[in-house]
């Protein structure tokens, strides 16, 4: 097959949950002998199309600004999208596989399909519903029609949680939403001794207002008024850096609390969660949570939030983790807890990670991408 990859960004140029998804099925679907094309915002010097570990990048547009004022720019969506578009005219291509965000970018992929009538895969990772309110104020009705307006555009569809597919089935009224969560790669993370400096608490993620890494600093600062020498590492970049770096020295955290980027090499993420001792994601916005299941391949428990948008729910069992309420004193009696239990729980956290294997989700989507061409009257 000849497969087109669309989402505006590309890994490992900027690191997310979904950037890292796109990449890993990418290489596996190219080791098996399919012709895979990653399209997204030029990050790199030289050509617009490269080929890296077997896989073509076409960078569409020169890269841009994703966030303004903690939001992601519409500009940079529409920019992107409207150069996708004549992009994606000049090839031809078995299937194309869009991520649901931003939005632009499909109904791109699905207008450049013109009579070609290659099958249109979307795949989501969130469904916003009313949370477009929060995020736009009365302008967020315009979102809100958008995402409607895109559930629509083809009946092939990817959720990558159980939550995500029961929102879409909500938003669209289908039931063939295919369910295909991202996953981690054992083979490798087995292979990744654990760094040489320790701490108790782990958070890794880009660092927006979803996120509420506030919310856990603030914790933290409650248990460091009991006199707890618990030690958190805090591994993100984002919009919301200054606010929480204040945050930690208006509390007088210094010394609990520490703050590092994002690594080139994901490695040693994954070395320093096995050099911690539990790891905590207090999102209220999350669409399945690859760092959270990394935490359990890793074979820490994860404390997250009970919000009805956050799939990491999905994931977590009184046996691999604690869900809380969106509370700094409630989840310093979360983590309190795991810091006592945290060695009891490891066999299970790395059983519940063993069934998403990178191999196995790629495989998968490969299925599935045959269905979908064999129906391709859909």
């Amino acid at each position: 097959m000849k497969i087109a990859i669309i989402y505006d960004v590309i890994y490992p140029y900027v690191k997310g949950g979904v950037e890292k998804r796109v990449w890993e099925l990418a290489i596996r679907l190219s080791r098996h002998g399919h012709d895979v094309h990653l399209y997204g915002m030029k990050f790199w010097d030289g050509n617009d199309i490269v080929k890296s570990d077997g896989v073509t990048l076409h960078g569409v547009c020169p890269a841009q600004n994703l966030y303004s004022q903690g939001r992601r720019t519409v500009r940079e969506a529409i920019s992107f999208s409207i150069a996708l578009f004549f992009r994606l005219r000049e090839e031809n291509f078995n299937i194309i596989d869009c991520q649901q965000f931003p939005y632009f970018s499909c109904i791109a992929a699905k207008c450049s399909i013109g009579f070609k009538k290659t099958p249109l895969v979307i795949t989501w990772h969130e469904v916003w519903g009313d949370y477009w309110y929060t995020y736009l104020g009365i302008a967020g009705f315009f979102g809100k029609c958008i995402e409607w307006w895109v559930s629509r555009l083809t009946p092939a569809m990817i959720a990558v949680s159980a939550t995500t597919a029961k929102n879409l089935m909500t938003l669209n009224g289908q039931t063939n939403v295919r369910i295909n969560p991202n996953g981690v790669d054992l083979k490798r993370m087995n292979t990744i001794l654990p760094h040489n400096e320790t701490s108790d608490i782990i958070f890794v993620g880009r660092l927006i207002k979803e996120k509420n890494v506030d919310l856990l600093v603030r914790a933290m600062g409650i248990l460091s008024r009991e006199n707890k020498n618990y030690q958190l590492l805090i591994i993100g970049d984002g919009p919301e850096h200054e606010t929480i770096a204040r945050l930690i020295h208006e509390l007088s955290l210094e010394s609990h609390v520490r703050m590092i980027g994002f690594r080139n090499n994901h490695d040693e993420i994954i070395a320093r969660m096995k050099s911690a001792k539990m790891c905590v994601l207090p999102s209220t916005r999350e669409g399945f949570g690859i760092a959270a299941l990394e935490a359990l391949a890793c074979g820490i428990p994860v404390i997250t939030v009970d919000h009805p948008a956050n799939a990491i729910r999905d994931l977590i069992t009184e046996k691999t983790g604690f869900i809380c309420t969106l509370s700094a004193k409630d989840l310093a009696d979360k983590i309190r807890t795991a810091l006592e239990h945290h060695a009891e729980m490891k066999e299970a956290c790395i059983a519940t990670a063993a069934s998403f294997d990178w191999d196995c989700i790629a495989a998968d989507v490969e299925d599935y991408y045959r269905d979908v061409i064999e129906k391709r009257d859909w």
